[in-house]
């Protein structure tokens, strides 16, 4: 039996959808690792809406409508934060942790748990704080109140997750992944911070 290729154009769209995206992943990697975080991290505070707007009308309370702005302010965070810092964090752990240390895979999961995961969250903390323009008080409060909680959920949602992807991914996917894992996340960060 002969397969046939087709041509791209004659490709289904989520076909053309990815040969475009690696076509840009590779000439323009951190831009579109930002702009790809970007989008599902507006994504993930748009469905954290959806969610919380519908639990509260199955029970009966008003409902607000979308806050494009916070859309907006995760869409910033992603496209200006996550996707660089993620890009170049997992360029580095090549190098600071190669494939080649019979460790690497203890070695890396717990550099992403215990370094990089606390300080994301703190950035994520704080970055919010300024693109939502509240003060040094409200940071502090916000810290207090669900820093650890998010942290200690971020643990377990996270770790498997990144077990998985800090090892097994290809490093050029890895920021696409985490995105994907982070869409949800998302959702339940933008809940915790109220």
């Amino acid at each position: 039996m002969s397969v046939e290729s087709l041509p791209v154009r004659d490709a289904s769209v989520h076909v053309r959808l990815l040969q475009q995206y690696l076509v840009l992943l590779k000439r323009y990697p951190i831009l579109t690792k930002s702009v790809t975080s970007g989008l599902l991290s507006a994504l993930g505070n748009l469905l954290s809406q959806i969610l919380e707007a519908r639990k509260k009308a199955t029970r009966g309370a008003p409902v607000k409508a979308i806050d494009t702005a916070g859309a907006g302010r995760y869409a910033i965070y992603g496209l200006l934060v996550t996707g660089p810092v993620s890009h170049f964090f997992y360029q580095l752990m090549e190098v600071w942790v190669p494939s080649t240390d019979p460790l690497c895979i203890v070695k890396r999961l717990l550099l992403d748990r215990l370094v990089f995961a606390p300080a994301f969250l703190l950035l994520f903390y704080f970055v919010m704080n300024i693109l939502e323009a509240k003060g040094w008080e409200d940071f502090e409060k916000k810290m207090k109140g669900s820093y650890w909680t998010a942290l200690k959920m971020n643990w377990k949602v996270w770790t498997p997750f990144q077990f998985i992807n800090i090892n097994f991914v290809p490093v050029q996917f890895r920021v696409l992944f985490a995105n994907m894992v982070a869409l949800f996340w998302y959702a339940y960060l933008a809940s915790v911070r109220k």
